[in-house]
C-alpha cells in the first residue's frame, strides 16, 4: 500500500492591518511548527481563523497525488514582475514541446487583424474541418503568457481544428479593456473567413475571464456569436472575491498565499474602470443569447468560487452551460501533460467543441 503525506494548511483571514503587522520577517513554515490538528474560530467580524489537515485523496490518479506531494514554501517575498515573465516563458516553451511529443502539430507565429497570434495546425486535419478554427485568449494573470501553448497544443490535436491563440497586449502596461480590443479584433478579422457558427472562443484563468469578458462585449457591439464558449477556471465579478480566493494559492493548499484586501483584485487588470463594469466583471451583464459554454475548475482551485458564480450566472440567464468540477486538483491542471486527469479535461473540452460545431450548419 502506497504511503502519503499529510497535507495541512493554516487558513487566517485577517483585515489589511492585521496582516501588514503579521508579515514582518515570516519564514516558511517548516515540519517542526506544522500544524497537526484541526482547529475553528470565528471572530466576532466573522473572519475565519482555521487550521485544516487534509490527507491526499484517494480519488485521484496516483500521477495527481504525487504532483500534490511537492512541497512550495508558504512564505516569501512576491516575484518581481520581470522575473515572473521570464520564468513563465522559459517553462511555457518546456510545456510546449512536452504536449508537442504527444500531440504532432505546426506551429506559426503571425498577425492577424494587425494582434499578435499563434497559429497550431493539427497533424491529420480532415478536410471538413478546414472552415472551422478555435480562437484561443491564454492564461497567464493578465500579464504574461502561461497558455499560448499549452491550451492550444492538445485541443488543437483532439478537436482536429486549427487555434489561433491571441497574444494580447498584457497589464500592467496596458489594462482592461486592451485585451478585450485584441480579442475582439481578430475574432471580427476571422468572422471575414469563417462563419460565426465555425467558430469557438475559449481560455483558462486570465483567459477564461477575458473569454466571458468578449462575449459580453460581441453582444454589445451586435456582431454574431460564436458556436460555443469555454470558461475553464475563471471569474466574472472583479468587484467581490470569491471564497476560494482566500483558501487557495497556486498550487491549491501548497504555496504561498495572501489574505484578501480591500478593493477590487487585480487592480493592475482593471486599471481605473469600475468593477462592476458589465464587460468587465460579466455576472453584472445582460447574459442573454448567449452560446453554449463549458465550465471546468477543481476542488482546490483558487478560481473554482469565481467559476461556478459565472456559471450560475449563465444559468439564471438561460444559457446552455455545463460544469464540471474535478477533486482535489489545483488552478488549471490541465496544462500538466504528464496527468491523466490533465488528458481527460482537454479531451472533455475538445468534444464539447467538436459536439457544437457539428450541430452547426455547413
Amino acid at each position: 500500500m502506497l504511503s502519503f503525506a499529510r497535507h495541512a494548511v493554516c487558513l487566517v483571514l485577517l483585515f489589511p492591518t492585521a496582516l501588514a503587522a503579521q508579515q514582518v520577517d515570516l519564514k516558511p513554515t517548516t515540519a517542526a511548527d506544522a500544524a497537526t490538528r484541526d482547529t475553528s474560530y470565528i471572530d466576532a467580524q466573522g473572519t475565519a481563523h482555521v487550521t485544516r489537515v487534509v490527507p491526499i485523496p484517494q480519488t485521484i490518479s496516483p500521477q495527481a497525488q504525487k504532483s500534490l506531494m511537492r512541497a512550495e514554501p508558504d512564505q516569501g517575498p512576491p516575484e518581481p514582475l520581470a522575473d515572473r515573465r521570464a520564468h513563465t516563458d522559459a517553462w511555457a516553451v518546456r510545456a510546449a514541446a512536452a504536449w508537442s511529443k504527444l500531440c504532432s502539430n505546426t506551429l506559426v507565429n503571425s498577425t492577424v487583424a494587425g494582434v499578435p497570434v499563434r497559429i497550431v495546425m493539427p497533424e491529420g486535419m480532415p478536410a471538413t474541418n478546414r472552415n472551422k478554427v478555435l480562437l484561443n485568449l491564454h492564461g497567464g494573470g493578465f500579464n504574461s503568457d502561461s497558455g499560448s501553448y499549452t491550451e492550444s497544443i492538445p485541443i488543437a490535436d483532439y478537436s482536429k481544428i486549427k487555434v489561433v491563440a491571441v497574444l494580447y497586449r498584457l497589464a500592467p502596461e496596458h489594462p482592461f479593456p486592451a485585451a478585450v480590443d485584441d480579442s475582439v479584433a481578430v475574432y471580427k478579422e476571422l468572422l471575414k473567413t469563417y462563419k460565426p457558427e465555425h467558430i469557438v472562443i475559449y481560455g483558462t484563468s486570465a483567459g477564461a475571464i477575458l473569454t466571458g469578458e468578449v462575449a459580453v462585449r460581441l453582444k454589445q457591439l451586435g456582431l454574431p456569436m460564436p458556436a460555443a464558449l469555454g470558461i475553464f477556471s475563471g471569474l466574472g465579478d472583479f468587484a467581490r472575491e470569491g471564497d476560494s480566493r482566500s483558501l487557495f494559492a497556486l498550487g491549491g493548499l501548497s504555496g504561498h498565499l495572501d489574505p484578501p484586501t480591500d478593493g477590487p483584485h487585480d487592480a493592475y487588470y482593471v486599471g481605473k474602470t469600475d468593477p462592476k463594469d458589465p464587460v468587465l466583471s460579466p455576472v453584472y451583464a445582460d447574459l442573454h443569447g448567449l452560446p453554449p459554454t463549458l465550465f471546468i475548475t477543481s476542488t482546490r482551485d483558487m478560481l473554482l468560487s469565481g467559476t461556478v458564480n459565472l456559471h450560475r450566472a449563465f444559468l439564471n440567464a438561460g444559457v446552455d452551460a455545463q460544469l464540471v468540477v474535478f477533486d482535489a486538483l489545483p488552478h488549471a491542471f490541465w496544462y500538466d501533460p504528464m496527468l491523466p486527469e490533465s488528458l481527460e479535461a482537454n479531451h472533455k473540452m475538445a468534444d464539447f467543441f467538436v459536439k457544437h460545431l457539428s450541430r452547426s450548419p455547413r
